[in-house]
């Protein structure tokens, strides 16, 4: 007489399919953690690490950003950095912005101006508080006013320091100036697909759709030749545990708990070093107000 045993999932054993989705964000994850360009310290209202700002400009943006803090406490910090190093600006400004802290607590009154010369981007990233004063028009008229005309003639330091007085103008009550040179000079509104974003998705597209194509179609539309085991468009797929009790060797569907390669330690997700230079940060955040544009 012969015996069959029939192998029951053990506890926590999640299926193919959940299998599949939770790799595929790791491995998502992983692939952002590592490509996440590093953060530099805040030092002062003008943190130039691309080194596109004139000494004398410096200066003077460093004193009329101090003093504008001093006057009403909404703080503007003015950074440039030589590339984004294939991550999006937008992502970036916000991580640097919350990494930095910019404005205070209670009141989220920070707002950073970007600059990655290399990738020919800039951005103004807003804080909370501040989003109902500099909107999201604003931003975009001082970039597409200010700073692309002066970025394309090379004059890195004008653009800048025409952008802080717009949003100064702006943050102190006087919007009308800038919203009627927005009317005398509109912008083509056309924005092209950024190359980069469009393989991200493309990929990202590809391995998630792919991944639970993988997990239910084969055993939906594909010849049964064993317990677990499909045969669907020339390939076999085994899922879960085979029937002597052993587990299925198809890649990627019955993976194990995950090693240590899945963890990330990017600098840029944790904000515990000091920023030293006796400037900081009153606490503040943001959650992705603001414009982006390039040149």
């Amino acid at each position: 007489m012969t015996t069959r045993t029939v192998s029951t999932p053990r506890p926590g054993f999640l299926s193919p399919a959940i299998h599949a989705i939770l790799t595929t964000l790791a491995l998502l994850i992983f692939c952002f953690a590592l490509s996440a360009a590093e953060l530099p310290a805040l030092t002062g209202h003008v943190v130039d690490d691309a080194g596109i700002i004139d000494a004398s400009t410096k200066a003077a943006l460093t004193q009329k950003l101090a003093d504008f803090e001093t006057k009403g406490s909404d703080q503007i910090v003015v950074a440039t950095i030589p590339s984004l190093d294939g991550e999006e600006i937008e992502p970036y400004a916000n991580r640097l912005f919350r990494f930095w802290k910019l404005g205070q607590a209670k009141e989220n009154n920070g707002v950073l101006l970007l600059v990655a010369p290399n990738d020919r981007k800039m951005r103004i990233e807003v804080g909370y508080g501040l989003e109902g004063t500099l909107t999201d028009l604003h931003t975009k008229l001082i970039i597409e006013n200010d700073m692309v005309p002066a970025f394309r003639a090379g004059d890195f330091s004008g653009g800048i320091s025409k952008a802080v007085d717009d949003m100064v103008m702006v943050l102190e009550g006087n919007p009308e100036e800038l919203e009627a040179r927005g009317k005398r000079n509109p912008a083509d509104n056309s924005t092209p697909i950024d190359p980069i974003v469009a393989v991200f998705l493309i990929l990202w597209a590809t391995m998630f759709l792919g991944g639970l194509a993988m997990a239910f179609l084969p055993p939906m539309f594909g010849t049964k030749l064993s317990p677990g085991v499909y045969r669907w468009l020339g390939m076999t797929f085994r899922y879960g545990r085979g029937p002597s009790g052993s587990s299925s060797g198809s890649s990627g569907w019955t993976t194990g708990s995950s090693g240590g390669g899945w963890s990330s330690g990017s600098s840029g997700w944790s904000s515990g070093s000091s920023s030293g230079g006796g400037f900081s940060g009153g606490g503040g955040s943001s959650g992705g107000g603001g414009s982006s544009g390039s040149w």
